[in-house]
């Protein structure tokens, strides 16, 4: 993706600026994801976003799912929690809504999310809880060696299914389109300057960022190497006319995975009101429900039951 001289130099002052900021997302785990798997990257990439947008960690909670991508639950600092299967989103829903002021991140696989969690996304897209959630896609189980999962391209020849997929694959990006969300993207796990734009753009938005980052499995899926995206990856900033407040432009663009693989921001609406100033019962109330809880006597109670 082309980039300014001065927009690069912009970025790193920054960052150096705020390297105390950008330390304390170090953790200090063993990284044990293997040799050339895209989580590096994909986790080297939110540490930036997150400092450039000026987020300490301490205003951030992290909820992962299982999988390789939940194996980076603590190995970035902050408050983390490595979720239910397939359950992620919900468990950052919950979160979100109980204590706004934190920024909310779950991330989750693409078979966690797209099969076992499937549920979850829908209704997060619906409701557009105030979240980010990254979908890690590497097109297969990676942490249980290599199964097929619902995004694996037919044909391809996986642990589990040996003689190849025969159904064809689910694309994540084009099935949350046709729920009419309001933040749709879309990178690669190859180019980090590329993925720290989309999710700054991500943590800003004020509901539910989808975000689906496309990563090498380079022990489990030969299918799909570095080599295989770079042949065709393309960018949509470089689309003079393309205009990310159109949902059907947005549906066009997505279709094809197979010549032309599109990265960037698909669809943004930016007006939709959240998620809690759309609650009638919270109308008029400024604090968030973590503020409200009391300690409440219940003796008189417990004495009925005597």
């Amino acid at each position: 993706m082309p980039k300014s001289k001065n927009e690069i130099s912009k970025v790193l002052k920054t960052l150096s600026r705020r390297k105390n900021i950008y330390v304390e997302y170090e953790g200090e785990e063993v990284i044990t994801w293997c040799h050339g798997c895209g989580n590096y990257n994909i986790q080297n990439a939110l540490k930036r976003a997150l400092t450039l947008e000026g987020f300490k960690y301490r205003d951030v909670l992290h909820a992962y799912d299982i999988g390789c991508n939940g194996n980076g639950s603590d190995k970035i600092g902050g408050y983390t929690v490595h979720g239910l299967h397939g359950r992620s989103i919900s468990l950052g829903a919950g979160a979100a809504l109980g204590n706004s002021g934190l920024k909310i991140i779950a991330s989750g696989g693409d078979g966690g999310t797209m099969s076992e969690g499937i549920n979850h996304l829908v209704h997060a897209v619906r409701s557009d809880y105030p979240m980010l959630f990254i979908l890690h896609n590497n097109h297969n189980y990676g942490l249980t060696t290599g199964q097929a999962s619902a995004t694996t391209p037919k044909g391809f020849a996986m642990n589990g299914s040996p003689d190849g997929v025969v159904v064809k694959p689910m694309n994540p990006s084009e099935f949350v389109l046709g729920l009419n969300p309001t933040f749709v993207a879309r990178s690669f796990s190859g180019d980090i300057k590329h993925m720290t734009k989309i999710l700054r753009a991500a943590l800003k938005h004020k509901g539910f960022a989808f975000v689906e980052m496309l990563q090498v499995c380079p022990t489990y899926n030969k299918a799909t190497p570095q080599e295989w995206y770079r042949d065709r990856i393309k960018y949509i900033e470089n689309l003079k006319k393309y205009d990310p407040v159109d949902p059907d432009a947005a549906k066009k663009i997505v279709q094809d995975f197979e010549k032309e693989i599109y990265l960037g921001i698909f669809y943004q609406k930016k007006n939709q009101a959240p998620f809690q100033k759309r609650l009638p019962n919270r109308e008029g109330i400024k604090t968030s429900p973590h503020e409200e809880v009391k300690n409440f006597n219940i003796s008189k109670f417990l004495k009925a039951f005597e």
